[in-house]
């Protein structure tokens, strides 16, 4: 924020954790994109990156021994999208996502590769996740596109030139953070019947469930754009539009090579003593950097959850599970939802109102005799 490299070098050489944030949110990495300064950027990117595949390597004994506890199953989720508009729900896509799990390994199919609402745009595919809990990265994660017959291993190491690559696109595009607000979040029984009213309740899949409402969902995001130029947000314009018709994004010179963003230049220095920012009222502390340009939205939801006593298992033992899901992005977000502290029983449908998706567990099975096929086929 003050532009003190110096310091920021010698926080990072001691492992200051870089994902920390500020009351209003906002991390290391995102005041140091605002300040402009590329070479800072870079050594909070890098060292962000670093101390989460510490972390995921920490957490990787702990979840091992999570899923050796957990009996072998073959569980089924769909996912419906899902519109407000008349007739649109029609033509939305759905996906039936199917788990294997045997010892400390599972396998994820897919048909939905991505979505975006916004824009009204998916893709489809036949994608398989497989991770073995046993193999050491790079061989614990593997990615397969069934339909071109190819496969990858997931790499916990970037290459210097997408490092690059991403300085380069946080310096030309908004700072964005967004965050599910739980502090009001609140659980009520759903009530069924016209005239004699009584507790919801409905058969999900296998399972008999118990419906709730979930009051008080809120997402809160903040855009900030204070080190953009007129013409970096004409450029974005472009480039969005050229993305659209199936252009190529990539600002290449002469000689081939990518062009990369210049540091902007400091903005001046403050005027503001230690003294005066620790006595500032809360909430209103003098600037220190750029005059901050930021946008607040706060949305709210609509939300049911039907909640099983049945289900074989706990609300716990599914974290683990999604702790290997994370990086696919419609798994993440039912991460972050039961995280929650829900009512008594398993989450077997959440439903959002007026919005995106709904979520089922369709059917989940104990132990299979064909999940030895699957996994030594690969």
């Amino acid at each position: 924020m003050l532009g003190r490299k110096d310091i920021v070098q010698l926080l990072l050489a001691h492992n200051a954790p870089v994902k920390v944030k500020n009351l209003n949110g906002w991390t290391p990495l995102a005041e140091a994109v605002s300040y402009g300064d590329r070479i800072t950027i870079t050594s909070l990117l890098k060292k962000m990156k670093h101390q989460a595949r510490e972390q995921i390597e920490d957490r990787r004994p702990n979840l091992v021994s999570a899923l050796k506890q957990v009996g072998d199953f073959y569980m089924q989720i769909k996912w419906d999208f899902q519109s407000w508009v008349p007739l649109v729900s029609r033509v939305l896509p759905s996906d039936l996502c199917q788990i294997h799990k045997k010892g400390t390994s599972f396998r994820l199919d897919t048909t939905l590769v991505d979505f975006a609402m916004n824009d009204m745009k998916w893709e489809r595919g036949e994608i398989t996740f497989l991770f073995d809990g046993d193999a050491k990265p790079p061989h614990s994660l593997i990615v397969m596109d069934n339909k071109a017959g190819v496969y990858q291993r997931v790499r916990y190491l970037e290459t210097e030139m997408e490092i690059e690559d991403e300085v380069d696109l946080m310096m030309s595009t908004d700072i964005v953070t967004a965050q599910m607000s739980t502090k009001s979040i609140t659980f009520s029984r759903a009530q069924s019947g016209w005239i004699f009213r009584q507790d919801k309740k409905e058969t999900i899949g296998d399972f008999n469930a118990d419906f709730y409402h979930i009051n008080g969902l809120t997402l809160e995001q903040k855009k900030r754009r204070e080190h953009l130029s007129e013409e970096d947000l004409q450029k974005n314009k472009a480039i969005m539009d050229s993305l659209t018709k199936g252009g190529c994004s990539i600002n290449i010179d002469g000689n081939g090579e990518p062009v990369r963003r210049e540091s902007l230049i400091p903005p001046m220095p403050t005027l503001c003593t230690w003294k005066q920012y620790l006595t500032s009222p809360v909430g209103q502390h003098p600037i220190l950097s750029r005059e901050m340009v930021c946008k607040n939205t706060t949305r709210g939801f609509k939300a049911t959850v039907a909640m099983s006593m049945e289900f074989p298992l706990s609300v716990a033992m599914l974290m683990d599970v999604l702790e290997v899901t994370a990086p696919f992005k419609h798994f993440s977000k039912l991460r972050d939802f039961v995280n929650l502290k829900l009512p008594p029983g398993f989450p077997v449908k959440l439903g959002m109102l007026y919005t995106i998706y709904s979520i089922t567990v369709d059917k989940f099975l104990p132990t299979y005799w064909y999940f030895t096929y699957f996994f030594e086929m690969y």
